[in-house]
């Protein structure tokens, strides 16, 4: 199960395994209230990115296509791939400190992560009637 909550909201036990990724320390946040387990910039979106959405809801759209190909670069690949395993088996929560809760980069984090899980979750399936099919129809 994966979820979102912003950094300025009181951690609860129900948060789980606790993940900042926005590439600035939330404004004002202090490191023991965050109550995070890891801090993951490399999720965080480009600089560039950033700025050309600058949190603009009316950019939404573009922000989310051009947002999730940077996420599909190798080390943001491979921390989505984690926290989507811990998501199998606990609960993740985002974290991130923008105002605006719904036009977030946490959000996309979150859908990317819950996709993962989906396909990960279809994956098994599709190998075993793959490997029964093969061993009938192969030749020995």
């Amino acid at each position: 199960m994966v979820g979102t909550k912003r950094a300025y909201e009181t951690p609860g036990r129900s948060d789980g395994y606790r993940v900042l990724i926005d590439r600035l320390w939330p404004r004002g946040a202090r490191k023991e209230r965050l109550a995070l387990v890891a801090w993951a910039k490399e999720l965080a979106p480009s600089g560039g990115l950033r700025r050309w959405f600058a949190h603009d809801p009316d950019r939404w759209k573009g922000f989310v296509e051009r947002y999730r190909r940077e996420l599909r670069a190798s080390d943001a690949r491979e921390r989505l791939d984690d926290l989507a395993r811990r998501a199998a088996r606990d609960r993740v929560t985002v974290v991130y400190g923008a105002r605006d809760e719904q036009h977030d980069d946490a959000v996309v984090v979150r859908d990317e992560i819950a996709r993962r899980l989906r396909v990960a979750r279809r994956r098994p399936a599709r190998r075993l009637a793959g490997r029964s099919r093969s061993r009938v129809s192969s030749p020995r």
